[in-house]
């Protein structure tokens, strides 16, 4: 796979390169030149496989040069080792569940395919990585987990201080050994800049093989678009009778904050992948849903909501979005419905699933039921993709439903860990001091 920069796409880098900077030298982001545009019965022939299947499948298409079949097994083996099942809620809702991984989020599928990518990296060229990545939530879990004791491999997990659940927080915080957590005095678009102002700074790049584990990096956005594929492939038409046979429009529904998932839905959709319309579903930060409606982008500073991931005042991977349309605000607005939505309206949707349908919803993924409920249509089916475990938002559900949780033993392990962070400014100053002492 060759690759160009969101800023220059007159060069391109391979596959390994661009993983390995995260960032692009100009501070673009990075973007597959091509991608193959498959026909219907390639999406149907996938159907009836398992998720583990589909990856290696896709993986040896867009990844051809970049690893051997052997590795692309491995990889897919190691990363994609829990299911992404689908729950109906009713007709015309259904719930694509990608929690099941070891810290319950979507974002163990990026994480956990990260790892195993530059573990074969490491395996070939003997590199010691140093890897940087901001989370406003559940991407510090991940990918702490994804990296936790990988030879040749140090983890900076930057997080805004009191802005993260408890329980997230312990799952990044208690690690220790190659990873440390850095506790922004700031919001996670501060965390966000430093991790981006590190790649710029002379002297930690001297120091340090630089990358970064956050959707920034194009490592992370392959993998997640598998489990649409996956998904949207066993909703297709089988024919005749029984399971299957239900041919209206497919919508997706995503809960988004730096919009990486939301990327990789569109850029499998770009290969053909049958989805009517994606719907842009957000909290008060909502700066592109507004861009989707008025057709400008105006980044603000970030509000703090309930459904704390998507606190994200300006998302990194709009630039993406703008890039795989042309620029192009009407061709995005004809793919892609923005919608947001308030606590209020996030708390009375998770009570209402519940009460309808005994499914409980975490904060972000009832924002993304309220997105699929304003956007699908009669005649359409809707999708929503649900990223994390209710059970890590215990403080929120417990307000409303305070016996519905039923915490998995993963994460009262993590509760019960000791907290391990260094606090720092929201400064390069402070963040180089840490970076070159470690």
């Amino acid at each position: 796979m060759k690759l160009y920069s969101t800023v220059n796409k007159n060069e391109t880098v391979d596959f390994r390169t661009a993983v390995m900077r995260g960032l692009a030298p100009d501070g673009g982001l990075y973007m597959p030149e091509t991608l193959p545009e498959m026909p219907m019965t390639f999406w149907a022939s996938l159907r009836g496989k398992s998720l583990t299947s589909k990856a290696r499948i896709m993986f040896e298409i867009l990844l051809e040069g970049d690893f051997s079949k052997a590795e692309i097994k491995e990889i897919t083996d190691h990363a994609f080792t829990f299911d992404a099942p689908m729950v109906r809620l009713d007709d015309q809702a259904s719930v694509l569940e990608l929690f099941h991984g070891p810290t319950l989020a979507f974002k163990d599928f990026g994480a956990r395919t990260m790892a195993a990518m530059m573990s074969v990296f490491a395996r070939k060229e003997g590199e010691t990585v140093t890897i940087v990545t901001a989370t406003s939530g559940d991407t510090g879990a991940a990918v702490a987990q994804g990296f936790h004791k990988a030879p040749g491999v140090e983890v900076f997990v930057f997080y805004p201080s009191g802005q993260v659940s408890p329980l997230q927080e312990k799952q990044f915080t208690t690690l220790g050994d190659n990873i440390t957590a850095l506790e922004v005095d700031g919001t996670f678009d501060d965390c966000q800049r430093l991790v981006k102002a590190c790649f710029g700074d002379d002297r930690i790049r001297q120091a340090k093989q630089l990358t970064t584990a956050n959707s920034i990096n194009i490592a992370r956005l392959l993998p997640q678009m598998i489990y649409y594929i996956h998904a949207i492939s066993e909703m297709l038409p089988a024919g005749g009778t029984g399971p299957g046979k239900d041919a209206r429009p497919i919508v997706c529904s995503v809960p988004s904050g730096n919009f990486g998932n939301l990327t990789a839905g569109l850029m499998a959709h770009k290969m053909g992948l049958p989805v009517r319309r994606f719907i842009a579903a957000t909290n008060v930060n909502h700066v592109v849903p507004d861009y989707l409606e008025e057709g400008r982008y105006h980044p603000k500073p970030s509000l703090r909501t309930i459904s704390n991931a998507m606190d994200v005042g300006s998302p990194s991977n709009f630039d993406r979005m703008l890039d795989l349309y042309g620029q192009d605000h009407i061709a995005m607005s004809r793919d892609i419905l923005g919608a947001w939505f308030d606590d209020r309206q996030t708390r009375e949707a998770i009570v209402e699933v519940w009460e309808r349908f005994g499914y409980l919803m975490d904060p972000h993924t009832a924002v993304g039921y309220l997105g699929c409920r304003r956007h699908t249509a009669e005649n359409e089916r809707g999708l929503i993709i649900a990223t994390a475990h209710p059970a890590k938002f215990p403080e929120t559900i417990e307000s409303m439903l305070p016996d519905a949780i039923r915490t998995p033993d993963r994460l009262m392990a993590a509760a019960a860990g000791l907290k391990q962070s260094i606090p720092v400014q929201a400064d390069m100053d402070a963040v180089r001091d840490v970076l070159l002492k470690n």
